[in-house]
């Protein structure tokens, strides 16, 4: 048997002053789509914003319904938005803003394991990384590289035979 060590280094922000004036930037948008969402089930908002290697910024925020839980979380609105609209252009950057109504949240929501996997298919398209910031309305700021380290043994079409 063997066994292996699999984890990854998080960076952790008291406050966003660290963060690069882009990185603020889509973190202000990821909040003001998250304050947008509809969540009337849940009560649990979020919002992304995309950064895209021309430049633009696509937002999105979970969509719920009656047929609960048959919505759409934040990220993927955003990253299929993305897809749609820019395809073959990178993403640069993903931005996530959760929060909820119900109680504060002392540390930020990392993606759920849909999302995880929509955003590592992007991430192997183009070949790079997608750095991705974490937040909460109060507290620390999470910053991972990529979505490999936190979906380290992700299903990719290479399970699929000859692509």
């Amino acid at each position: 048997m063997k066994k292996k060590q699999i984890g990854f280094e998080l960076q952790i922000f008291e406050d966003g002053s660290e963060l690069s004036q882009m990185e603020q930037k889509l973190l202000q948008q990821a909040d003001t789509a998250r304050l947008n969402a509809y969540a009337p089930y849940s009560n649990f908002k979020v919002g992304a914003a995309v950064l895209m290697e021309n430049g633009e910024v696509v937002i999105g925020n979970n969509q719920e319904n009656a047929a609960y839980p048959a919505g759409l979380c934040a990220e993927r609105v955003a990253i299929f938005q993305a897809g749609a609209r820019f395809p073959g252009v990178a993403i640069k950057c993903l931005a996530i803003s959760a929060g909820s109504d119900g109680h504060a949240l002392s540390e930020p929501a990392a993606p759920c394991g849909n999302c995880r996997q929509s955003i590592i298919e992007y991430e192997q398209k183009q070949t790079t990384s997608i750095p991705i910031l974490l937040k909460a309305p109060k507290g620390p700021i999470y910053k991972c590289p990529s979505m490999k380290d936190i979906l380290p043994l992700a299903f990719n079409s290479s399970f699929l035979g000859d692509s």
